[in-house]
C-alpha cells in the first residue's frame, strides 16, 4: 500500500464509523444486557473466570455504546430525536436502564458502593424516561400510529422496571440494621418497581394482543425483540425471589406471600412462552422464508434466554426445587451458545463492512 493510499483507506473506515454511529439504534444496549446476565449466570454456576471475562466484555460494550450514543445525539440530532418519538423504536432506549442495572447486579458481588451508584443512575434514568418516552410517542403519533408501531420491544419498559427491583432487592440486606433508613428506601424501591413492572407488563401484553387481533402481524414483523416478552416474565421471577430474601421490613412482610406465590406463576408463564416463541421463529424463518440475518435486535433474544436461566436457578434454590434449578443450568448453556452465535455473526458482518469500505476507497 502506498503512503498516499493509507489516509484514503483510513478515511473510508472513518466514514463507515460515522455511518454506524448515525444508524446506531437506541436498543443497542441489549448487548450489554445479554452479556451481563450471562456473567451473572456463570457466577452462579461457580465459573468465576468465564464470568469475569463476560463482565469485562459487557463493560467494554457499555462504555463504547455510551460514547457512540452521545456522539450520535450530538451529531445527528434529528434522527436521534425521531427515534425517541417513533412507536416502533422509542421504547428501545429503556435498554440503557436495564443494562446499567444488570451491570450493577453483577458488580454487587464485588463492590456494594459501585452497585449502589449504578442503582441510582439507573433509577434516575428510569424515572425520567418512564414519563418522557411514552409522552413523546403518544404526543407525536397520529391516530392508530402508536398501535401500528407497537412491537415486542415495548416489553423492555417492564424489563427496565424489574431490573431496578432486582438490584434494589440485592442491595437491601446489606444495609439492614444500619442507621439512615437506606434499607427501608431500598425495600420500597424494590417492591414499588416490581409492582410497576407487572402493571406495565400487563398493559403492554394486552396492547400487543389487541394489535395482533385488529391489524394482524406479518412474518417479517415477528422479529427477535418479541422474545423480550418472555424475558420480562423471567426477570419478574428473579425480582420476586430476591424481594422475598430481603430483611423483614414492614413492606416486605405485608407483600411477601403475594410476591412469593406470583414468582411461580410468572416462571410457569415464561416456560410456556419458550416453545411458543420457538414455533413462531420456525414459522417466520422456515415456512415464511424470512432470511435470518444479523441485526442488533438479536441480542434482545439472547438476553431473555440468559434471564430465564438465572431466574430458574435463583427460584429453584430459593424454593428448594432442584428440577427448576437444573432447567436453569441447562438454559444457561443454551444462552451461552446463542451469545456466541450472535457475537460471531456480528463480528463477521462488521469485518465484512470494513473490508468493503477499504476496497471501495482503494478502487476510487
Amino acid at each position: 500500500m502506498s503512503a498516499a493510499a493509507e489516509p484514503r483507506s483510513g478515511g473510508g473506515v472513518r466514514a463507515l464509523l460515522c455511518g454506524s454511529v448515525e444508524r446506531l439504534p437506541g436498543s443497542s444496549f441489549a448487548i450489554v444486557m445479554a452479556t451481563g446476565i450471562l456473567s451473572v449466570g456463570l457466577a452462579l454456576e461457580g465459573l468465576a473466570i468465564a464470568s469475569v471475562v463476560m463482565l469485562v466484555v459487557a463493560v467494554i460494550c457499555f462504555v463504547t455504546l455510551i460514547v457512540m450514543t452521545t456522539w450520535r445525539a450530538a451529531a445527528h440530532r434529528e434522527s436521534f430525536a425521531a427515534e425517541t418519538r417513533h412507536p416502533a423504536t422509542a421504547f428501545g432506549f429503556f435498554t440503557f436502564v436495564a443494562a446499567v442495572q444488570v451491570l450493577g447486579t453483577r458488580f454487587a458481588s464485588v463492590s456494594t458502593a459501585l452497585a449502589l451508584v449504578l442503582l441510582v443512575v439507573g433509577f434516575l434514568a428510569w424515572v425520567i424516561m418512564g414519563y418522557a418516552v411514552p409522552w413523546s410517542v403518544l404526543s407525536h403519533a397520529g391516530p392508530g400510529e402508536a398501535l401500528a408501531g407497537l412491537n415486542g420491544g415495548w416489553f423492555v419498559w417492564a424489563v427496565a422496571s424489574q431490573s431496578i427491583a432486582v438490584l434494589a432487592a440485592v442491595l437491601e440486606p446489606r444495609f439492614a440494621g444500619e442507621r439512615g433508613g437506606v434499607a427501608d428506601v431500598l425495600a420500597i424501591v424494590a417492591i414499588s418497581a416490581w409492582g410497576i413492572g407487572i402493571a406495565q407488563y400487563g398493559i403492554i401484553g394486552v396492547a400487543v394482543v389487541i394489535r395482533m387481533l385488529t391489524r394482524g402481524i406479518a412474518a417479517v414483523e415477528f422479529d427477535a425483540p418479541y422474545w423480550v416478552m418472555m424475558g420480562a416474565s423471567a426477570i419478574t421471577v428473579l425480582a420476586a425471589s430476591r424481594i422475598v430474601d430481603m430483611s423483614k421490613t414492614p413492606m416486605v412482610l405485608a407483600t411477601r406471600p403475594v410476591i412469593a406465590g406470583s414468582s411461580v406463576v410468572f416462571w410457569a408463564f415464561a416456560s410456556w412462552l419458550v416453545p411458543a416463541l420457538v414455533l413462531m421463529g420456525w414459522w417466520r424463518h422456515v415456512q415464511q422464508r424470512v432470511p435470518l440475518r444479523y441485526e442488533t435486535g438479536l441480542w434482545a433474544m439472547v438476553f431473555p434466554l440468559g434471564m430465564y436461566a438465572v431466574a430458574s436457578m435463583d427460584l429453584g434454590q430459593a424454593d428448594r426445587l432442584p428440577v427448576v434449578t437444573a432447567v436453569g443450568s441447562w438454559f444457561l448453556w443454551i444462552a451461552a451458545a446463542a451469545w456466541i452465535a450472535v457475537a460471531v455473526a456480528g463480528i463477521l458482518v462488521a469485518g465484512g463492512a470494513v473490508a468493503k469500505a477499504v476496497q471501495r476507497v482503494r478502487r476510487d
